[in-house]
């Protein structure tokens, strides 16, 4: 965000003469200061919504005209030392302050709120006392039989209900109703349930419904909520409404413990949603009967079906050590046949390769044995000699010798002996060394 404001405002709306544009914050700012000039007043009303947290203490100041939210700090609350519980919704009070503004920002909403600087309880409600005073006035005008007088059909084919379009409320009647297994129209009449314009338009629908001459029974569903959020169910023109009608409506305000003017005039009240569709199809006697008969018998069933399964798993349970024990017994003797089996044939095997062995030492032993051995000793005699004869140490035995150079290399010439210059000389008992001279001698003369 840029520091001066003025740097990146927009140009104004072409043909309006107001002054500005404003930063909203700067407005917001001017706004704050302005409210907060105003004369501090004390003023009176209802208390509804509380709300109390560790910083501060919130509440709305309502009486039969209009509203304001106040908020007052949780350290300056505690130090009036009130009694628990004796400030609640619907609890009148005289509070001092003036109004005051927080500005918000980017990442906060701004809100309007009284702040209340001093808090005194003035005594019973206004509107409770208003409350009380109209559920005297119907009940003196005996406007709380008429509904609970009409006939209830004992299974109504068209249900209308009156509650609102996103609620919880309208699936928890469709529930109830599936689980009943009814199978008739339901004519649905949405309407807002909180505010102002509520009572209205539940009165419009309630209107509606009965006028269209075949819906046997309304239903009338809200969750639960504070008292003053269940307010519109107070509103006198509707409960008159409800009180007059020939249709039979069943009311579903709020919780059990909430008793909103509705529940006085209608044919029934009940807590929740869920209850209201159940007593719209209610079950009589020889539907309870049945109900119960059937429960009964698929209960017996059960428990029949419960008992044989588990006699089935116990006995198979009991059973399933001995067929253990068979297995293995059939595997430990398969076993045993494989290696019985295994150790006769390698004994078979070796056996013969034994024997085969046997037969070839008897034959070459006998070959060895038969009458051309002699024969071969000549020839092996023959041919000693003749190595022998050729053996070199033989021959330097006869007065040979061999001449050898420097590498063991045989040197047969005279040429070769005078080239090599050194030479070894071998004979019969050993080997001497010998220098060749590289002169030829002279020829001797005649």
């Amino acid at each position: 965000m840029s520091a001066d404001p003025d740097a990146t405002r927009p140009s104004g709306i072409p043909g309006v003469t107001e002054p500005g544009p404003f930063a909203v914050g700067a407005y917001a700012e001017k706004l704050r200061d302005e409210l907060r000039k105003r004369a501090r007043v004390q003023i009176f009303g209802e208390v509804w919504n509380l709300r109390i947290t560790r910083v501060r203490v919130y509440f709305e100041l309502r009486d039969t005209r209009g509203a304001v939210p106040c908020a007052m700090w949780r350290n300056a609350f505690d130090a009036l030392h009130l009694p628990a519980d004796v400030l609640a919704d619907g609890t009148q009070v005289v509070v001092a302050g003036g109004p005051d503004y927080y500005v918000g920002g980017r990442a906060a909403s701004p809100s309007f709120s009284f702040d209340v600087t001093g808090l005194r309880v003035a005594g019973e409600g206004d509107l409770l006392a208003q409350l009380e005073a109209l559920r005297r006035t119907l009940a003196a005008e005996g406007l709380l039989e008429p509904q609970k007088q009409l006939p209830r059909p004992v299974l109504p084919r068209t249900i209308g209900v009156v509650t609102g379009e996103g609620g919880k409320a309208r699936d928890d009647v469709l529930a109830a109703l599936r689980r009943r297994g009814w199978g008739g129209r339901l004519v649905w009449a949405f309407a807002p349930v909180q505010d102002r314009h509520a009572a209205p338009a539940i009165t419009r629908a309630l209107q509606d419904l009965a006028a269209t001459g075949e819906v046997d029974v309304i239903v009338v569903a809200r969750g639960g909520g504070s008292m003053a959020d269940l307010f519109a169910f107070c509103d006198e023109t509707l409960c008159r409404t409800v009180a007059l009608l020939a249709v039979p409506v069943i009311a579903s305000v709020g919780h059990h413990t909430d008793r909103p003017l509705i529940d006085d005039v209608a044919a029934e009240r009940c807590s929740t949603p869920t209850h209201a569709a159940e007593a719209a199809v209610p079950l009589h006697p020889g539907q309870e009967r049945q109900r119960l008969g059937r429960a009964a018998t698929g209960l017996a069933r059960h428990g029949r079906g419960a008992v044989l399964q588990r006699a089935r798993t116990l006995t198979a349970l009991s059973s399933a050590p001995a067929r253990h024990v068979q297995r293995e017994q059939a595997r430990l003797h398969q076993r045993l046949r494989e290696l019985r089996a295994a150790a006769n044939r390698q004994v078979t095997v070796r056996r013969g390769a034994a024997g085969r062995f046997a037969l070839v030492l008897e034959r070459k032993a006998a070959a060895a044995a038969g009458p051309d051995r002699a024969e071969r000793r000549r020839g092996l005699d023959a041919a000693l000699a003749a190595l022998a004869a050729h053996d070199p140490d033989r021959t330097l035995a006869r007065g040979y010798a061999l001449v050898e150079g420097p590498d063991d290399a045989l040197i047969t010439t005279a040429a070769d002996a005078r080239h090599a210059g050194r030479v070894r000389v071998r004979f019969a008992d050993g080997a001497v060394a010998a220098t060749i001279d590289p002169a030829p001698p002279e020829e001797p003369t005649p």
